[in-house]
């Protein structure tokens, strides 16, 4: 279905932070699949646990145990605030299994009537009927029937507008410490910190969004570190899985306690090839030392990249984001912007407020730093060249 516009390349290979177009071009991906491959394309580690899987068994279903996914997720509780896991696809399931527990948690305990929650304008949860309704961006709900209802949308990052949304039927918050596809606004974390409280006060779920900016993304394992906040219940997906469909529901033992068995489930959710990749992605990610340079990368990035701004003051206005999750603000359309990369040779990815993302992978060097600021000069450029000539 031409749901996609695509843009006309194809890739035929990839290693580390590059890939390697049908006719030989070499692309530095600045993209990583939408912050999907982590640790880049063809990691030695990631291919050697997907082919041993694979050779073992690839799917049994949760109608049976599976030691890899009971590993992954004592890992993953391990690692955060979490007490439980569910396994999902991707990071739409992961947001909806997310919600139905908030629901859950309060019917479990006698209070059905309070299913809302309160989401924050420039959001992105997903695809699915509930969680563009969470999002609220009415290109993505227009054409799908009545919007799905227990949503109410704030102003970004406006508390006084939580507390005033907060009513009787009030389940929880839902809230991406850092908006990806809204252009890379980070929610301060003194407002994180008092979104905490705001919840604590009101007997609400906190829940966190770390579809984009979880697994180390950030310079921290999750991005909601950065503001010492402890969720009740976060969703994650492509980092965990390095480029192989994983999504996950993280919650607290309390706020899951309405999930019981029979009430939610997934065919291929936490299957063995999953759980494989999966814990293969942690065995890297949680070396001692690797988010601490993901974090001086990102430092370094944000550096070479204001220096750009200031070489370009009519193409680019600022520079956003934390650790290797950045964007640079656009003055002319950022489609613009992403099609003079790429004919540079670099891959980066759109997102809201007219923001070009540079999502490099999680293994990217200082010196692919500097190859990725020539190639975006080269870029910025000639565009600039294009626009003169014009």
């Amino acid at each position: 279905m031409p749901v996609f516009a695509r843009a006309p390349l194809a890739f035929e290979r990839g290693e580390g932070c590059w890939l390697i177009a049908e006719n030989g071009d070499r692309y530095l991906d600045f993209g990583s699949g939408v912050a999907v491959n982590a640790l880049g394309h063809a990691h030695p580690h990631l291919v050697e646990a997907l082919k041993t899987q694979a050779e073992a068994v690839w799917h049994v279903s949760n109608l049976y145990r599976i030691p890899g996914g009971e590993r992954l997720a004592q890992r993953l509780c391990e690692a955060s605030f979490a007490d439980v896991v569910f396994f999902c696809n991707s990071g739409a399931e992961a947001l909806e299994a997310s919600i139905k527990l908030a629901r859950k948690h309060f019917a479990h305990n006698g209070q059905p009537e309070r299913y809302r929650l309160i989401t924050f304008e420039g959001a992105f949860h997903g695809r699915t009927l509930a969680t563009i309704a969470a999002g609220g961006q009415q290109k993505y709900i227009e054409g799908f029937g009545p919007k799905v209802d227990g949503f109410d949308q704030v102003p970004f990052g406006d508390l006084e507008a939580v507390k005033a949304a907060i009513g009787p039927e009030t389940a929880g918050v839902l809230v991406e410490p850092l908006q990806g596809e809204g252009g890379v606004r980070a929610v301060p974390p003194a407002t994180m910190r008092a979104l905490r409280q705001i919840c604590d006060d009101n007997d609400l779920l906190l829940v966190v969004d770390e579809v984009q900016t979880g697994v180390g993304r950030t310079g921290k394992l999750f991005a909601h570190e950065h503001s010492g906040v402890t969720p009740d219940v976060m969703a994650l997906a492509k980092g965990i899985g390095g480029g192989f469909p994983l999504g996950a529901c993280l919650a607290t033992r309390e706020a899951a306690d309405g999930m019981t068995a029979g009430v939610h489930g997934s065919t291929f959710g936490g299957n063995p090839l999953a759980m494989a990749v999966g814990n293969a992605v942690l065995d890297v990610v949680l070396e001692p030392g690797f988010l601490e340079n993901v974090s001086r990368m990102g430092l370094l990035l944000k550096q070479k990249l204001a220096g750009v701004v200031d070489s370009h003051p009519d193409l680019l206005a600022d520079v956003r984001g934390e650790g290797l999750l950045t964007g640079l603000k656009c003055r002319v359309p950022n489609t613009e912007v992403a099609g003079a990369l790429r004919d540079a040779k670099l891959l980066t990815v759109g997102a809201g407020d007219n923001v070009v993302r540079l999502i490099p992978p999680l293994i990217v060097t200082e010196a692919e730093l500097d190859e990725a600021v020539s190639r975006l000069e080269a870029g910025l450029s000639k565009l600039e060249q294009r626009s003169a000539a014009e």
